[in-house]
């Protein structure tokens, strides 16, 4: 792939997700929750929702033991992870995990990196396209990034 191929971006796309999730799946959070599948498979760039986090959800066992110590960015790209799968689990089965929720579909993220300086940027519902400015951005913090 040449430079002018990994720029264009078609390989990345970009997911919101409000906090705390968005720094919980970079500490290891899996699966992210949503309401409908995703076809989509591939790097994704991690981008939080600009809301400040519910009280209630910070007090949580288990997001706050998974957030103790981290900061809570908001409304930027704060790292990137591999979209592998996207599945819901079998009907009155047990969840994939503690943070599945039933009858979500859920994003399965593998191979997590952080951003040492996260990206201020909008974001959107749903898989986004980034524009090259930002996938630039991105590549400077994370220069071995590829398809």
């Amino acid at each position: 792939m040449n430079a002018a191929e990994l720029e264009d971006g078609d390989w990345i796309r970009g997911i919101t997700v409000r906090q705390p999730w968005a720094t919980c799946i970079l500490a290891g959070k899996s699966p992210e929750n949503r309401p409908k599948p995703w076809s989509w498979r591939g790097w994704v760039m991690l981008h939080t929702g600009k809301a400040k986090p519910e009280p209630a959800v910070l007090r949580d066992p288990l997001v706050a033991r998974t957030i103790r110590g981290r900061e809570l960015h908001l409304g930027a790209v704060i790292g990137v992870a591999r979209l592998t799968d996207c599945h819901q689990d079998p009907h009155g089965s047990p969840p994939c995990t503690e943070w599945a929720q039933p009858e979500a579909w859920h994003l399965v993220l593998a191979d997590l990196q952080e951003l040492a300086l996260p990206i201020p940027v909008g974001g959107q519902l749903g898989p986004w396209k980034p524009t090259p400015d930002l996938l630039e951005q991105v590549l400077q913090q994370l220069p071995d990034l590829r398809p």
